[in-house]
């Protein structure tokens, strides 16, 4: 584990760096959170991350975050959901994260305000944008954005602090950053909006493949699995 916990380490130097190099070349001095995606990672190989100053983690899957939940390091970590979430999961984890990154049905989002007025708590959302109107992923589309948020916005155990989305990974440089900019530019337009309970702070976008991009393009979040922790072995 000592020459994997070295090798997690290096790559997340490596990265610290390429967001540092990326936020130069756009002249950005704001900052960039950098949040382990660890599907599939151990909680040994997760605490390693945390251990070598990573504060933000986020998981896929509901059934994997309950299994390695107390055996992580979360002192002054903040937890996060990233993946699909089912809406008769949310109970499982209401409790356990401070962040849903993946809101994106107002079945969902019903379900999200139910089970936070139980514990008593407000629930940060980030609102998931199909922005190329994939079939295969979940997502609201960008034409029926606006509608859905002042659908959420009345909601008053949930709190939308921006926007995420998974784009798909493109060869082409140039394709992958003008769908940055589409995303950017959404989450732009909206801030200018001020629609009450929605708050534009996070702009959670691009992982292990582009988030060098991503950073140039304004992401302030991206989600980085594999190039931390290796490839996963499914």
């Amino acid at each position: 584990m000592q020459k994997e916990c070295l090798t997690i380490e290096r790559n997340i130097d490596i990265i610290k760096n390429n967001i540092a190099s990326a936020k130069e070349k756009v002249g950005r001095s704001d900052d960039v959170v950098l949040l382990a995606a660890t599907k599939m990672n151990s909680a040994e190989r997760i605490n390693a991350a945390i251990a070598h100053g990573v504060k933000w983690i986020g998981e896929n899957k509901v059934q994997e975050l309950l299994e390695k939940y107390d055996d992580i390091n979360k002192d002054g970590v903040h937890v996060h959901f990233i993946g699909h979430l089912q809406s008769n999961k949310v109970k499982y984890i209401i409790d356990k994260v401070e962040m849903i990154q993946s809101l994106d049905s107002l079945s969902l989002a019903k379900e999200i305000d139910r089970q936070a007025k139980k514990h008593e708590l407000i629930m940060d959302v980030l609102v998931e944008v199909n922005i190329c109107a994939e079939e295969s992923k979940s997502g609201v589309l960008p034409e029926n954005l606006e509608e859905f948020l002042v659908e959420v916005s009345k909601f008053e155990n949930i709190r939308v602090m921006g926007l995420m989305s998974i784009p798909p990974i493109m060869t082409d440089v140039d394709t992958q950053r003008e769908i940055f900019r589409k995303i950017m530019k959404i989450y732009v337009d909206i801030s200018h909006k001020k629609i009450d309970n929605i708050n534009m702070q996070i702009l959670s976008m691009g992982m292990s493949d582009d988030y060098d991009i991503a950073v140039e393009e304004g992401s302030t979040m991206v989600r980085v699995g594999s190039s931390i922790f290796g490839k996963r072995n499914y």
